[in-house]
């Protein structure tokens, strides 16, 4: 089947581009390389043009989930394989892969959240790495969504995407890897039925270098009334320090420390943890209401 590299990148929709701007760059630390007039901003945590592009949208939101392909031919692995099993894969045109800065794109309308999911060569690389600032940040770690129809949307990634169980949390959410890259989880599936949420995003994350980060992190947030929404604490599932606070659209982001990291050859089996607040943080925090709450999915336009 075919192969993966990482989760590439996540567009997000927000309804100020001017606050939320500033908010990404000086607030979360990312890399702001460029500014379309009237358009999105493109973000980056690492040697890529973008791990986050920012719209401007009528409500907040989640719009797109990209992901990179180890090689060129995956990409056409993949292409054949979502035309077999009737997904109805589009290859996007020169022009719009430019727009992206982006080789070679193929985009498929997910079918439980209704997303756009798009696959990629690889994007343009910038001639320069990104610069830390107010957070070391070493990549864009994993997105989550809530969806309903929870266990066929687990089959299908499973199965259809090649994307491998790690941990579940029984009937509430399970943590996946795009195969064969080796961390915890690049895509988390959570039951919105049984975390009593909308369908939706859950929330973004990025990993940091030192654990330090997360206790300056905790400080800075706070100074700019940032709203926390839970942690710090450790997760159980990935063995990762936590952080979660919400940006100024209320959207849940999540700075982590550590994961666990799984062999392509002969990894332990996935675990089934008890659905209790413990499987979710050592420590014993609760997450606030507002955690997961605000994200709507963006429908994947038809053809």
């Amino acid at each position: 089947m075919f192969r993966y590299k990482k989760l590439g990148y996540v567009a997000l929709n927000v309804t100020d581009l001017s606050r939320s701007v500033p908010f990404y760059r000086d607030l979360v630390g990312l890399q702001l390389n460029e500014q379309v007039e009237g358009g999105p901003a493109f973000f980056a945590c690492s040697a890529d043009h973008h791990n986050v592009v920012l719209h401007q949208g009528g409500e907040p939101g989640l719009k797109r989930v990209g992901w990179e392909m180890e090689q060129p031919d995956e990409l056409d692995r993949l292409f054949e394989h979502l035309q077999k099993v009737g997904l109805n894969p589009v290859a996007l045109s020169p022009e719009e892969c430019r727009a992206l800065r982006q080789q070679r794109t193929i985009r498929i309308k997910e079918p439980f959240s209704g997303l756009t999911f798009e696959f990629y060569e690889g994007q343009l690389e910038r001639g320069s790495t990104y610069t830390p600032t107010v957070t070391k940040i070493a990549r864009l770690g994993h997105v989550v969504l809530n969806v309903d129809r929870w266990p066929e949307a687990v089959k299908f990634f499973k199965e259809t995407l090649n994307f491998r169980i790690s941990d579940n949390v029984d009937g509430f959410i399970a943590f996946m890897r795009c195969f064969p890259n080796p961390y915890h989880h690049s895509l988390g599936i959570g039951n919105a039925a049984a975390t009593r949420k909308e369908p939706g995003l859950n929330h973004v994350n990025f990993m940091v270098t030192d654990m330090d980060d997360i206790g300056c992190a905790l400080t800075r947030v706070k100074r700019h009334d940032v709203p926390i929404v839970f942690g710090p604490g450790r997760h159980p599932p990935s063995g990762s320090i936590f952080l979660y606070f919400l940006d100024p659209d209320g959207m849940t982001l999540e700075y982590s420390y550590g994961m666990e990291e799984f062999p392509e050859e002969r990894p332990r089996k996935a675990r089934v943890l008890e659905a209790r607040p413990e499987s979710l943080d050592y420590w014993g925090n609760v997450p606030d209401p507002r955690f997961a709450s605000t994200g709507r999915f963006e429908p994947a336009s038809e053809g």
